[in-house]
């Protein structure tokens, strides 16, 4: 763990605050303002390292989580720059180094920070795009031999999309999301997400579905750009516990990802296909077997095994957080428990909170079959976070049965007093926002 960026320092903290405070909406979509502040930078995003662009709607982190452990294993300095983060926005800020990357210290965000507050002079920017333009301005100071960069949201006129011409650009699974945002449809989300393609640069795209597919071939068929498409140019699948890839240059044989869950497989897939498809990069298997096994994302299906939130659940029952907050989300955690099930059989508790723009009943009926006992609780400092009781009255029109606690700490400790025979397994879910609180509360921030 970067000590130095455990607690951030006051300085952090207050340019945060003032950057946020220029721009009346925290989402406000458009490339105007950050182009214009790069440009007063000097053009940092031309001086990066070559770029993987990851746009999508679930399933991103995790991709550049396998990026970036399989480069590493190949010993590249990789960049990298994802959001939201978690607990501290250190995590945001990856600097790469030889054997290993680290978060930013907050003496370097702070310099970064400062000195695009001082170049934009009090011009209206969204908190997202001065904190892209800072990664730029990072990133451009340190040596690297590949920057990944994630979508913050959506795709087109995300503060991300200003790199003219990455070595891929990548597209998770989509599905529906920040409609408020994207647009009403599949297909006008996935038009958004697709203009991250480029002219001439190798689209590697995971499986979707068909409107999305539609979409995204049109633009890599306007932009003359080559696809690579699951399920057609490369497979992944699971034989014997172990994940087998195959594409026109043969098949590889690979230990499974610690990351739990059969998506993981498909993540894992989409990060071999995105680095196969790049002619310039050499990776040698080794590094592929050793980034899938290494790669870490917290709050993806992450099973809590120390810190203080143990004790208050009951003696020898299984902790698990997932940030998943839309239906796609739900789906593939709870396909994931559904394994877990058939491993070694529990009661499952689902302990419930999520943002108000989200669709919480999209979101639950995925556990409808898994459990009947949700536990709704409220987001800590989130203004825009869904009061738990609409989250319950979705939940009890599923015909679950449902409580309200006043936190996770307290939803724990409820669970502690019931008598179950088999200890429970017990999922925290429905938010990033929830995932951070609860690593936080734990003793247990990302590093």
């Amino acid at each position: 763990m970067n000590a130095a960026a455990e607690t951030p320092q006051a300085p952090l903290g207050d340019l945060i605050a003032r950057l946020s405070a220029l721009h009346p909406k925290k989402i406000d979509l458009t490339l105007d303002r950050i182009e214009r502040l790069l440009a007063r930078l000097g053009h940092p995003e031309a001086m990066l390292a070559p770029v993987i662009h990851v746009a999508g709607t679930n399933g991103k982190g995790s991709t550049v989580a396998y990026l970036r452990a399989i480069l590493e294993a190949a010993g590249l300095r990789v960049h990298t720059y994802t959001s939201p983060y978690l607990v501290r926005i250190n995590e945001s800020f990856r600097i790469g180094q030889v054997g290993g990357g680290r978060l930013a210290t907050d003496e370097e965000l702070c310099e970064a920070f400062a000195h695009c507050e001082a170049v934009n002079a009090g011009a209206p920017i969204t908190f997202f795009e001065a904190k892209t333009a800072a990664a730029f301005h990072l990133f451009a100071q340190h040596p690297a031999d590949v920057v990944l960069l994630e979508v913050g949201l959506g795709g087109r006129l995300d503060a991300t999309n200003v790199v003219a011409s990455p070595l891929a650009s990548v597209l998770t699974p989509i599905s529906m999301d920040h409609m408020d945002f994207l647009g009403p449809t599949l297909t006008s989300i996935a038009g958004e997400k697709a203009a991250i393609i480029k002219r001439g640069v190798p689209v590697v795209c995971g499986e979707q579905m068909a409107e999305a597919m539609d979409e995204i071939e049109q633009e890599a068929r306007r932009m003359r750009a080559p696809m690579h498409v699951a399920g057609q140019q490369w497979h992944v699948g699971v034989e014997h516990g172990r994940l087998v890839y195959q594409d026109e240059r043969g098949l590889m044989d690979l230990a499974a990802p610690k990351l739990f869950g059969r998506h993981q497989f498909d993540n894992a897939g989409l990060a071999i296909a995105t680095l196969r498809a790049i002619d310039r990069l050499k990776i040698p298997h080794r590094a592929y077997e050793a980034g899938i096994v290494n790669a870490e994302w917290p709050a993806r299906m992450q099973r809590l095994s120390s810190g203080a939130l143990i004790a208050l659940g009951p003696q020898g029952s299984e902790i698990w957080l997932d940030g998943g907050h839309n239906a796609e989300g739900g789906r593939v955690a709870a396909t994931a428990l559904g394994d877990l099930e058939e491993r070694v059989s529990r009661p499952l508790v689902v302990i419930a909170g999520m943002m108000a723009n989200k669709d919480a009943s999209a979101f639950l009926t995925n556990f409808a079959g898994l459990t009947r006992h949700i536990i709704a609780v409220p987001i800590p400092d989130q203004d825009n976070a869904m009061p738990p009781e609409r989250l319950a009255d979705a939940a009890r029109a599923l015909g679950m049965r449902v409580e309200i606690a006043r936190g996770v700490e307290a939803a724990l400790c409820g669970i502690a007093r019931l008598a179950y025979e088999v200890s429970p397994r017990i999922l925290i879910t429905g938010s990033l926002y929830l995932a951070g609180h609860v690593l936080a509360i734990n003793g247990t921030p990302p590093s």
